[in-house]
């Protein structure tokens, strides 16, 4: 089995480490080894929180710079910082919705267009997969359903040694009881949108 290795970028509040979390339990379900890390930074504030899955019997969870084999970003600018963790032929998956931080004085002019993100993120890398998550999770009446949404297109890119089925299992098992129908939920659009933009990428 290849080594498989996943980047996971956000912020705090989104999720990404439920995410992460959900995969690991998937994966141990499925007998495909797995080994996951996070860092929680100042996830109150809603700083950079960020965590890593890799699959396939590696021995540490850390990815080096350049070695992610998938970027995947719950936010576009955390997706432009982490670009240091992915070659020309990796995967980013990001969602376009920005979460910008918080500023006192409600200044948000230093965040970038995020058509300019998304510039930065296709001339890093050839495959880059991108849509509005947040949308896609009002949309299924779950308004925390982000990570859900992105864990699902996770499984769009055909990279995953997992079946989805394994993955909704996990999510059934691994989310509160009130929730697991609307993440479920979450995590088919998430698969539709990002087989979506697998199409258009291959039409290009």
């Amino acid at each position: 089995m290849n080594i498989l290795k996943i980047y996971v970028m956000g912020v705090g509040g989104q999720g990404n480490v439920l995410a992460s979390k959900l995969v690991g339990e998937a994966a141990l379900e499925a007998g495909v080894p797995v080994v996951l890390s996070e860092t929680h930074g100042m996830a109150q504030r809603g700083g950079v929180v960020e965590s890593t899955a890799v699959l396939g019997g590696a021995l540490s969870p850390t990815i080096a710079d350049g070695c992610a084999d998938i970027l995947l970003a719950f936010e576009p600018l955390e997706a432009v910082r982490a670009l240091n963790k992915v070659r020309k032929d990796s995967l980013i998956i990001t969602s376009t919705a920005p979460l910008k931080p918080f500023s006192p004085s409600g200044d948000d002019k230093t965040y970038p267009p995020v058509p300019e993100l998304l510039s930065y993120l296709n001339a890093k890398c050839d495959k880059v997969l991108a849509f509005d998550g947040r949308e896609i999770a009002l949309s299924q009446g779950n308004a925390l359903g982000l990570n859900m949404v992105m864990l699902g297109a996770l499984y769009a890119s055909g990279m995953m040694p997992i079946r989805p089925e394994d993955q909704k299992k996990a999510i059934a098992a691994g989310t509160r009881e009130a929730f697991v129908a609307k993440n479920l939920a979450c995590f088919e659009a998430g698969l539709h949108a990002g087989l979506e933009a697998m199409k258009a990428l291959t039409l290009k």
